[in-house]
């Protein structure tokens, strides 16, 4: 028998994109991005402000799930300037830990791209949760 799949469809971009899928205790998330419950892009040209809503916006789909920054297992990171991401590694990587609650004890991938959804996104993050007792209501 297949698992169960809850589908959270809540964020600015809900009527094309899922922000997130539950199957059994793994919960996949759609790749987050710098933009406001209204899908306005938020810091644009400011890494530091991309890289606080970004997770903030991962933060918010876990909380829909009934999951925590705690219960990620992995994550992708796409940037579309790798060296200066990397040039400010102390301070992203710091803001990373921040919003997480501490240094996250989970694999990361960091890929850089031509271009994401908007010219004005430098970023988007990508996660992938998993939950033992996370609520499973739908």
């Amino acid at each position: 028998m297949p698992a169960s799949r809850r589908v959270v469809r809540e964020g600015p971009f809900r009527k094309i994109i899922a922000d997130g899928v539950q199957v059994g205790d793994t919960i996949y998330l759609s790749g987050q991005v710098s933009v406001d419950g209204e899908g306005r892009t938020i810091g644009a040209g400011d890494i530091s402000a991309q890289v606080k809503q970004a997770y903030a916006n991962v933060r918010t789909v876990l909380e829909s799930f009934g999951a925590t920054m705690a219960d990620v297992v992995d994550e992708t990171v796409f940037v579309t300037d790798i060296d200066g991401f990397l040039g400010r590694g102390d301070e992203l990587f710091g803001l990373r830990a921040e919003m997480f609650g501490g240094d996250p004890q989970i694999s990361q991938t960091l890929v850089q791209v031509a271009r994401l959804g908007s010219a004005d996104w430098l970023l988007e993050i990508k996660c992938i949760a998993r939950v033992a007792d996370a609520a499973q209501a739908g």
